[in-house]
């Protein structure tokens, strides 16, 4: 068995186009998995496998490698940047020890690199930072440091400074060691040299190296004073403090270079060694009770003497059929194990273990704690479920996914193809959690739901060449949810007699607005018995139900509190399903009354436009109903952050693109629900209501 303090398990992730595929095969070249380096730029790089990634030259879903590098062992996981696909990076991010930060030595920080240091946060992964392509045109590595401390507000600490820029750039200096490193123009990762500091750089390296020193002794109250009282710290402290400080999240050294050329790639391995965490070093994993989903003060210890306890964190259909990845936590597992899987309560023999290089395997026969694998052939395992020890039953913390914002409605253009539909779908739906496929009962089309038009687009891609089904697609839908705004009283009786025993109950209630994303509440405050307790729960029940569909236009309801005080029942007449029936009634009779109001998913989106366009861009967000947020100038141009309805979004890249010529660029996310104004919400809910009858 391995020595778990030589395994790195580390994500790579950024914003669109920082880089990160780039950045992997680089990797991939220096530790000797591959002889030829691939590019994002004609679609021939390793982890970027599917046709659809290699075309659009971008990464959809993360991709899993291993690797070597100085004794140590990593597991590579490169993700997507694009918003779209941030269920990718949230499940990485879950599974990882460490990460990379990939900014553009030109863009900065921006937005989707915003809400991935958000989850890297959330998740406590310890990372450092790279700064990339400081062979571009108006790239500035200060101006990156800078930006990271203003707007992700993290301390990054600056290990090497770039030796010239833009066309200029030759390498870069470790201002740890005081050491030049300059590449030739071969571009090859090999061909470098070391030397001494250049003369004009001396003052800047000193100047830099100080404030590393101060920030790393702060790690260590021994090291501190001496270093108060003028005695400088040997190079193996100073990088133990750094590594102290980088694992308990405090700075996170900075790196650049440029991936593409070859540059400076070396230290940021080397850094992965020397300051990101083993397995062992972070928090372990907490386990939770299955029925609560709270924690039970038991953690998943990294030892593989402990028994299995391993997490699926992706699921992957490829042409050798199901793949499942696994982190394993703590114990061992081996070919030909029984497992349990804790979710379903069912046990899984394991067939054959696979380790990952991008889509190319290598067979196993046992794996241990701190290992990244994959399995073929699992049959009842999901995204997020625990896999463990049979006599030793736990569950790990589970993931939680965003719901979908967007849904189209497809139709397959013949008959043979709606049979490969149905199983293309339960494998697309396994992989992708952000993904959901809903029939509509009436018309029986297919719906389907994801988070942006560029999600679905590529689902629609995949459905048609991987699994060859023609689609006629419907124009997008945006998920709109209702609730109420005025509270009310009321009381409804269900009575029913037709021979033999007859239903009884009713219901004394208020129902009042709840508030922002607390969802369905429900109290009982009925004393003396009138609504016995063991009835409760079919109130609650019968009012729940009738939540998926508003009063105004059948959109599901949120954010509404129901309270029973009182009400009557009959000894004989009366049962469960009777206050079922009568709380659906009374949800039917009160709603309209309590002022309904229709809501719109609002998006944060983040537009970057040339200085010359700021004005059109803006005016154009003011039309689309949207609040502007915020405007931040750069070197290159301006962000203009804004609320936009999603319903306004639609198409929006073509339109931006033909407004600043081609120069715009935009992300978007889901941000929060807000009620539509009512000239809006009139249109919509006139258009849903002609839709259903059309379909009857």
């Amino acid at each position: 068995m391995t020595d778990l303090s030589k395994y790195r398990n580390i994500g790579i992730f950024a914003h669109v186009d920082a880089g990160k595929t780039t950045t992997t095969e680089r990797i991939l070249k220096l530790t000797g998995k591959i002889h030829k380096m691939g590019d994002s730029h004609d679609g021939t790089t390793t982890t970027d496998f599917m046709e659809q990634e290699a075309e659009r030259g971008i990464t959809i879903q993360s991709a899993a490698v291993s690797c070597f590098w100085k004794d140590h062992r990593f597991n590579v996981i490169d993700t997507p940047g694009h918003v779209d696909f941030t269920v990718e990076v949230y499940r990485s991010l879950k599974v990882l020890d460490g990460g990379i930060g990939v900014f553009c030595g030109s863009g900065g920080v921006e937005p989707q690199s915003e809400t991935n240091w958000r989850y890297a946060n959330e998740s406590e992964v310890a990372r450092i930072i790279f700064v990339n392509k400081l062979d571009r045109m108006g790239a500035d590595f200060l101006r990156v440091v800078g930006q990271i401390k203003r707007v992700l507000a993290a301390t990054p600490l600056v290990m090497t400074l770039p030796i010239g820029v833009e066309d200029e750039f030759k390498g870069v200096v470790d201002v740890l060691n005081r050491k030049a490193y300059v590449w030739d123009d071969s571009g090859l990762p090999e061909n470098y040299s070391v030397e001494e500091v250049p003369e004009d750089m001396v003052d800047l390296v000193e100047e830099y190296r100080e404030q590393l020193v101060e920030t790393a002794v702060e790690q260590d109250d021994d090291l501190m004073e001496a270093y108060m009282e003028g005695e400088e710290p040997s190079i193996e402290d100073l990088k133990r403090c750094i590594r102290k400080g980088t694992i308990n999240l405090s700075f996170f050294p900075t790196y650049c270079g440029s991936a593409y050329r070859n540059k400076g790639m070396q230290l940021v391995l080397d850094a992965v060694v020397d300051y990101l965490p083993s397995p062992t070093e972070v928090e372990p994993q907490p386990l939770t009770d299955p029925e609560t989903g709270e924690e039970t003060g038991e953690v998943a210890t990294v030892s593989a003497d402990e028994p299995l306890r391993a997490l699926a964190f992706k699921i992957m259909d490829d042409r050798f059929g199901a793949l499942t990845f696994i982190r394993i936590y703590s114990g061992k597992m081996k070919k030909g194990d029984t497992i349990l899987n804790s979710a379903t309560g069912k046990t899984e023999r394991i067939g054959r273990m696979v380790e990952m290089h991008a889509n190319d395997r290598k067979e196993i026969d046992s794996a241990q704690a701190g290992d990244i694998i994959a399995v073929v052939g699992m049959k009842n395992v999901q995204t997020g479920h625990t896999l463990c020890d049979p006599k030793h039953e736990c569950t790990l913390e589970p993931m939680i996914f965003p719901d979908p914002v967007i849904s189209i409605a497809v139709t397959p253009k013949d008959k043979g193809a709606s049979e490969k539909l149905g199983v293309a779908l339960g494998k697309m739906v396994a992989e992708d959690p952000s993904f959901q496929v809903e029939t509509d009962q009436e018309t029986g089309e297919t719906i389907l739901k994801g988070m942006g038009e560029l999600h679905l687009d590529i689902k629609v891609d995949i459905l048609k060449r991987t699994h060859g089904v023609e689609l006629t697609v419907g124009a997008p839908q945006v998920a709109y949810r209702e609730t109420i705004t005025q509270a009310v009283e009321d009381s409804y009786t269900h009575k029913k007699q037709s021979g033999g025993s007859g239903q009884f109950g009713k219901i004394d209630y208020r129902i009042r607005p709840g508030e922002a994303g607390s969802g369905f509440k429900f109290t009982s405050s009925v004393v003396g018995g009138n609504v016995p307790r063991e009835f409760w729960p079919a109130v609650e029940s019968g009012f729940e139900d009738m939540m998926n569909e508003g009063p105004l236009a059948g959109f599901p309801v949120l954010d509404v509190e129901v309270e029973l005080f009182d009400g009557g029942y009959h000894a004989v007449d009366s049962s469960a399903i009777a206050f079922e029936i009568a709380a659906k009634g009374a949800f039917r009779q009160s709603m309209p009354k309590a002022k309904p109001q229709l809501l719109e998913p609002v998006m944060k989106v983040d537009v970057f436009t040339p200085d010359d366009h700021v004005g059109d861009v803006i005016g154009d967000l003011n039309r689309r109903r949207g609040m502007i947020k915020d405007q931040e100038a750069g070197l290159t141009g301006v962000r203009v952050k804004a609320d936009v309805p999603l319903a306004e979004m639609f198409g929006y890249i073509g339109h931006l693109r033909t407004m600043t010529s081609g120069r715009g660029q935009f992300s978007m996310e889901f941000s929060h629900y807000a009620p539509c104004p009512a000239n809006v919400a009139e249109t919509v809910i006139a258009e849903t209501k002609a839709r259903n009858a059309a379909k009857k």
